[in-house]
């Protein structure tokens, strides 16, 4: 007689009650007694991780248990391999039919691809990267739309600032609120990358129409945030799926997208603006949109297939209660608010210095490209060392850059060194949020880690936001009597940048004092 139990696990990386098959053959004296010998050992397991899921779905499990039980015949052969499956996600469950229960036969042929590796897994992560690269690269990179604007047709307006702080600083909050929509409707979820895409393109072609700074913030600012972030966020539905044991990993690769295309990104539109002018380019990237994103949305395709009846959600906002995460967002939102000033404002400093259009943007090219190995580095280090170590070297190296790179720059050399420090250290802030989520649930075990992550998001939002006015601000605030670039104009952003570079560490000196 073989029979198939389903086992309870409670020590994935992640603390959620997940949901692991294994198979087993076993030849006991008499049928019966395997049959109520299985249902008593799948029960015990079930009921140690009940406290980890709702009466409903217990009752669920447990009927299920019952009927894999009495329904897998002596004719069904499994083989060895089934018992290394992967760990998967406690959305495994609502794969299975309700009301007549599963069948073994089901069970064999709707087996799910691996997690952690695999040919859909990579190719689901190629995807991902894709979309990181084209849908948050373009923004990344509006230092060198700023720069064209105030030399020609936007020349003398004091709020070109606003529309680079818009079209990051929204998407990076309103992903928040599409994860909440998705996670409540998970039917919408196959149409929200393709739609998001569409309006992406939308506001690209909208705003080639601009005739005032008004309409670049409307169009290239706020609306490509909302296709953006609606295009982006199926992300986190689909890594909690493939990649479970190298979710830091994963992670890093997807955030590693941004700063490849804002290495590449800025001399093609460097190139484009001066020679077609910015209406131009603006078509020429929505066309991109098309050409590049849909084509990879064919791997770009959840594990697990749509279940015919989701569980209720609920909305699990106890995190906010956790003092791991309070502290540790707050380093979020102190590192957002300076993290995006040099990334504006580089270009300008550079032709203060004498350099000409190229060498300008170079310092884009470099900042972007630094940030590509910073967020495979950061990603990999947070599967392995403890966050706050990790947050706190990333500070320390991020703050060294700005007050002695970029504050005693006076040629393009120590600049452009400045940008590579910058990048690696500042660039890969978004790849340690797993690491976040992870120090969370250690005290939350039954956290969502994507509405962790779309809060994580939302925080790094809201100091992108507040670095465009605040960034006009320190700018006005005249020169200072000192040297180097400090009595350039600049010092009083460069002394801004650093501080909050150097406080988004802080949550060492708070874990060394017991309040973590």
């Amino acid at each position: 007689m073989r029979y198939l139990f389903v086992q309870c696990r409670v020590d994935a990386p992640y603390p959620l009650c997940r949901l692991r098959a294994a198979a087993e053959v076993r030849y006991p004296p008499s049928a019966p007694f395997a049959r109520l010998a299985s249902r008593i050992l799948s029960s015990i397991r079930i009921y140690t991780a009940a406290s980890l899921l709702s009466l409903e779905t217990v009752l669920r499990l447990l009927y299920l248990d019952f009927v894999m039980t009495s329904r897998i015949s002596t004719e069904t052969q499994i083989t060895p391999h089934t018992q290394n499956l992967s760990a998967a996600t406690l959305a495994d469950i609502e794969l299975l039919p309700q009301g007549t229960g599963a069948r073994s036969e089901d069970l064999q042929t709707h087996s799910l691809p691996p997690t952690d590796g695999g040919k859909d897994a990579w190719l689901y992560l190629f995807s991902c990267f894709m979309l990181e690269a084209m849908i948050w690269g373009f923004p990344s990179t509006y230092g060198v739309f700023q720069e064209y604007y105030s030399s020609n047709e936007f020349a003398g307006s004091s709020n070109l600032a606003i529309v680079g702080a818009c079209a990051m600083g929204i998407m990076y909050m309103d992903i928040t609120l599409w994860f909440m929509l998705l996670k409540c409707y998970p039917r919408l979820r196959p149409w929200a990358t393709p739609v998001g895409l569409v309006i992406v393109c939308l506001a690209l072609g909208l705003g080639s129409l601009s005739t005032s700074v008004t309409h670049l913030i409307l169009t290239q600012g706020i609306l490509y945030a909302l296709g953006g972030g609606l295009a982006w966020t199926n992300i986190l539905f689909g890594l909690e799926e493939w990649w479970v044991r190298r979710r830091g990993f994963a992670y890093g690769v997807t955030m590693a997208g941004l700063g490849l295309s804002g290495a590449i990104l800025p001399v093609i539109l460097e190139w484009l603006l001066q020679s077609y002018g910015f209406r131009t380019t603006l078509r020429v990237c929505a066309l991109s949109f098309v050409a590049l994103n849909f084509p990879i949305l064919f791997f770009f395709k959840p594990r697990l297939p749509q279940s015919q009846a989701s569980l209720p959600f609920k909305f699990d906002l106890s995190f906010w209660t956790c003092s791991n995460f309070l502290i540790l967002q707050s380093c979020n939102v102190l590192q957002g608010v300076g993290y995006f000033l040099p990334a504006i404002y580089l270009p300008t400093f550079a032709r203060s210095l004498g350099a000409n259009t190229i060498e300008s943007t170079v310092t884009i090219i470099l900042l972007n490209a630094a940030a590509f190995v910073g967020s495979l580095t950061m990603g990999a280090a947070v599967d392995r060392f403890d966050i706050v170590n990790c947050l706190l070297v990333a500070a320390i190296g991020s703050a060294v850059g700005v007050f002695l790179l970029w504050g005693f720059s006076t040629t393009l050399a120590p600049l452009y060194l400045f940008s590579l420090v910058y990048g690696a250290f500042a660039g890969c802030q978004a790849s340690s949020w797993s690491g976040i989520i992870r120090a969370t649930q250690e005290k939350r075990m039954g956290a969502d880690s994507g509405m962790i992550f779309a809060f994580l998001s939302a925080g790094k939002g809201i100091g992108n936001l507040a670095s465009g006015p605040l960034s006009e601000a320190l700018l006005r605030a005249g020169n200072w009597h000192a040297g180097f670039a400090y009595g350039s104009g600049y010092g009083a952003l460069i002394a801004f940048t650093g501080a909050t570079a150097l406080l988004s560490g802080w949550s060492y000196g708070a874990k060394r004092l017991g309040w973590m």
